[in-house]
């Protein structure tokens, strides 16, 4: 029951990222372009728990659920500075390799971060330590590849979604 209660909050936890996103892009395709790199982070989370041989638990599920949180934030960041420079009139690929080499500290900063912070937890230090040992190794592993994703894929399905989009006119505010 616990396992289904947390599928159902991961799945509920996509579906208002998307609706916060989809407010805040006012577009219903922005974060869908966000939300691409989320099937990376999940697989490298697996593949983390893989590695270090950890079981699927109520605490790495948990970190799925950090892992789309982060990651999506993450995609966040190069999206919408991917769209600005789009509608100030870039072409979609000029846009997307701009907003990877721009937002790549941001991006990087706050995954190394995250990544530095968790491997003490990750490591099982300490009494109790196993505990939430899956948590740590789940977020680990989703994040190096979900940073991946953020800075090379959402980027290029940014390039080639937009191609096929009709750009907005630029908002002209009167001038007094």
């Amino acid at each position: 029951e616990a396992y289904r209660d947390l599928l159902f909050g991961f799945l509920l936890a996509v579906f208002f990222i998307y609706i916060i996103m989809l407010f805040n892009f006012a577009s219903w395709i922005m974060p869908l372009v966000a939300l691409s790199g989320a099937p990376i982070a999940i697989s490298g989370a697996i593949i983390g728990l893989m590695l270090t041989g950890t079981t699927i638990s109520v605490p790495a599920l948990m970190g799925f659920i950090m892992v789309i949180g982060v990651s999506t934030a993450n995609s966040v960041l190069v999206t919408t500075f991917a769209r600005d420079q789009w509608v100030a009139g870039k072409s979609a690929f000029e846009a997307a390799r701009e907003a990877a080499s721009t937002r790549l500290r941001p991006v990087l900063m706050t995954a190394l971060t995250m990544i530095i912070g968790l491997l003490p937890m990750a490591l099982a230090l300490g009494e109790g330590g196993e505990q939430n040992a899956p948590l740590a190794r789940t977020v680990i592993g989703g994040l190096m590849l979900g940073t991946f994703a953020s800075l090379f894929l959402v980027p290029w399905t940014f390039s080639m979604i937009m191609q096929f989009i009709k750009r907005p006119q630029p908002i002209k505010l009167p001038t007094i």
